[in-house]
């Protein structure tokens, strides 16, 4: 019996993805945590190859697999991920987080444009030009799934890291308020902590952002969140950029309990950067008295019966 031509084309098509979604999955593999690998893959055209699977109208199981291989064979390795930004890899991930898509890609895509944008300032840039910091902050909606939420909020927190245009950008589109939402009780506690840093790093250097998050009631839910350990680092952070500025800040940090909660940071075993930060945010409240005989400029906080000094490097 003659077979129907059309028939034989969506075959060789369906083969052809399934073949694509093999490779992609290998390539994952073997670039996970290997440099050597990394380096082999982008030297061969795997790189590009990978981004040509992104395609729009491609299977969602391909460009699931597709986005983890390219996330895995760009992580901290610079000339990988400035190969991928120059095919265009970048653009297509930001595509793929249009709304309606599959969540599994959204998860995807989140993850790999965070590890391309850590301490890259190429694509950093990349991304904002792309829209990608809007499509971002589309994921942060409420009711979506928590694991793409956490993620999409650590890339924008690496896409935002001292970069003032993307700061403002997540603020016009809402990504301040979205953020703020994310710290409620009762939601998923990774979810919390990851917003916290993000809020963080939007807040740096930028009064905007800072009176925003104090606007859209974030100060209180900081200062809530303080009873999580994980969540120390990005409430300091915050806090410390939030209060260094602004007298509103500081007033409304004050009024609902920051102090409290930045001494609850330095009486637990947090990291040394939430402990530095906490102590640096104390000192901007005026919790801080000067300190002789220090390197730099030394200054120490009482909290409760513990005495802790802070050292502001000149």
């Amino acid at each position: 019996m003659r077979r129907h031509r059309g028939a034989g084309r969506a075959n060789r098509a369906g083969r052809l993805c399934h073949s694509g979604e093999r490779a992609a999955a290998a390539l994952a593999n073997v670039c996970a945590g290997n440099a050597t690998n990394q380096d082999g893959v982008r030297d061969c055209g795997g790189v590009a190859a990978l981004v040509a699977l992104l395609a729009p109208g491609g299977s969602p199981a391909v460009h699931r697999r597709a986005v983890a291989a390219l996330a895995n064979a760009c992580s901290g390795n610079i000339r990988s991920q400035d190969s991928l930004r120059a095919c265009g890899g970048i653009a297509a991930l930001v595509t793929l987080l249009a709304p309606g898509g599959s969540a599994a890609v959204h998860l995807q895509a989140a993850i790999a444009l965070a590890r391309l944008c850590s301490r890259n300032n190429e694509n950093q840039e990349c991304v904002g030009a792309c829209g990608g910091v809007a499509a971002l902050v589309g994921l942060l909606a409420p009711r979506g799934p928590a694991a793409v939420q956490e993620r999409a909020a650590k890339a924008l927190a690496n896409v935002c890291a001292g970069n003032a245009l993307n700061q403002d950008s997540a603020r016009e589109c809402g990504g301040v308020a979205a953020l703020v939402a994310l710290l409620a009780p009762g939601g998923s506690d990774d979810v919390r902590v990851v917003a916290a840093w993000a809020l963080c790093n939007l807040c740096t250097n930028n009064t905007l952002n800072q009176d925003s998050v104090r606007v859209c009631g974030g100060i209180p839910a900081l200062v809530a969140l303080s009873n999580t350990a994980a969540a120390h680092k990005g409430i300091a952070g915050a806090l410390v950029n939030m209060t260094g500025g602004s007298a509103a800040n500081r007033e409304a940090v004050r009024a609902c309990g920051g102090v409290a909660a930045l001494e609850r940071v330095l009486a637990c075993p947090s990291s040394a950067a939430a402990h530095m930060w906490a102590l640096s945010a104390l000192r901007n409240l005026g919790q801080a008295q000067a300190a002789g005989g220090l390197h730099g400029s030394g200054f120490v906080v009482q909290a409760g019966q513990h005495i802790y000094v802070g050292v502001e490097q000149p």
